[in-house]
């Protein structure tokens, strides 16, 4: 069975997402995951016949069909900027499918790549190659603004009750790392919120993603903000979103690399992480 790491409980949806504006953001940090002093060589692509990206639309803010029926995201929107960044947009495809059907898509040759949130595990490097994680999805506390909680949040958060979604990789996390503090389970992460709204609760320890689109939902009637840093756990919180390609493409998955790093080293790809992130996830 395919590992995957889809945020499943970004329930907010498309038509949410699309409601924010970049004026939400406030002194955003934009991940930068490359030596600076690191350069790829650019693959000769001039053999390669086609270059398709499968993806699926059920997975926002990375894929989805927004409001004019068009397949968009941060996934799809960096498919193209590499397929520009390589001059091969004419060859360039990008195909929408149920998750499900990715990796019998990819058995028979329908697709090059998978850019949809698949994990990288053990299991699944041996069915394909993979780039380098381009984003990773850390775990973030979150707060009432009022309560000014704050760094160092390992003496912090032992003098708050903290609310964790039951059974979740970030529960498991919270309750190893800050062993003996306060917290209370929940059993989905949108209970924990409302406790947290409700004042039940003084943090919730979850993933960035959905802590900061919740952030700007009208839910959370701007009761909240994030308190303290990110945390990254590739064991707890997966390994991030990479490119996966067909086994035996090391040539594209090395040619994605080079553009993703001269996207990063260009500013194109803090532009399109600023463009779908309304709040930092770091």
């Amino acid at each position: 069975m395919i590992a995957c790491m889809r945020i499943a409980a970004l329930a907010m949806g498309c038509a949410m997402f699309l409601g924010v504006g970049a004026a939400a953001a406030q002194n955003p940090t934009v991940p930068n995951y490359w030596n600076p002093g690191e350069r790829l060589i650019k693959p000769d692509l001039s053999s390669v016949d086609r270059l398709r990206f499968l993806t699926t639309t059920d997975f926002p803010p990375f894929n989805f069909i927004d409001r004019r029926k068009r397949l968009s995201g941060f996934n799809v929107d960096l498919a193209r900027a590499i397929c520009a960044e390589l001059a091969i947009m004419e060859k360039c495809e990008i195909q929408a499918l149920p998750w499900d059907e990715l990796p019998k898509a990819m058995e028979r040759g329908d697709g090059e790549a998978i850019i949809a949130g698949l994990e990288m595990t053990s299991e699944t490097r041996q069915q394909y190659e993979f780039t380098r994680p381009y984003l990773q999805v850390p775990g973030r506390f979150i707060q009432r603004r009022e309560s000014a909680i704050s760094e160092p949040m390992a003496f912090s958060v032992r003098n708050h009750k903290t609310g964790l979604v039951a059974g979740s990789a970030h529960a498991k996390w919270f309750l190893e790392a800050f062993r003996g503090a306060a917290s209370q389970e929940f059993p989905d992460r949108a209970a924990a919120l409302t406790a947290l709204k409700d004042r039940k609760v003084d943090l919730v320890f979850s993933d960035a993603v959905s802590l900061a689109f919740w952030q700007v939902s009208e839910a959370a009637g701007d009761c909240c903000a994030f308190a303290g840093g990110a945390y990254e756990s590739p064991d707890r919180f997966g390994g991030g979103l990479s490119i996966a390609f067909a086994k035996g493409r090391t040539e594209l998955a090395a040619a994605s690399e080079y553009a993703i790093k001269e996207l990063n080293d260009k500013g194109v790809f803090a532009e399109l992480y600023l463009r779908y992130f309304p709040l930092s996830l770091y």
